[in-house]
């Protein structure tokens, strides 16, 4: 896949990036590398192979908790609130910020 100026004129234009016109050219260049590299990438033969969350294949240790009889639900809401400056029902209360 190649990638003219023209496309990556519009898609500064969209993503409110100020590239100058003689950033364009070289601009398209790198992407098309980029989208090079991707196709490469589409013919490797992947049937088979499970899907990883990370290269290296460990389990990670689970660490005790730190009740003596496991996980609880809280039940103590009080004690959970007890410093805030502005609670409401066991709920901290804090300004709005999103209109």
């Amino acid at each position: 896949m190649s990638i003219d100026k023209d496309t990556v004129r519009k898609v500064a234009r969209l993503a409110r990036i100020a590239e100058p016109e003689e950033r364009l050219e070289p601009l398209a260049q790198e992407l098309s590398g980029i989208l090079g590299w991707i196709e490469q990438l589409n013919e490797v033969d992947v049937e088979g192979v499970e899907a990883m969350a990370s290269t290296v294949d460990v389990q990670l240790p689970m660490r005790e908790d730190n009740q003596q009889d496991g996980p609880t639900g809280g039940g103590q809401p009080e004690n959970v609130v007890a410093n805030a400056p502005k609670t409401e029902d066991h709920f901290f209360v804090v300004p709005k910020v999103v209109e």
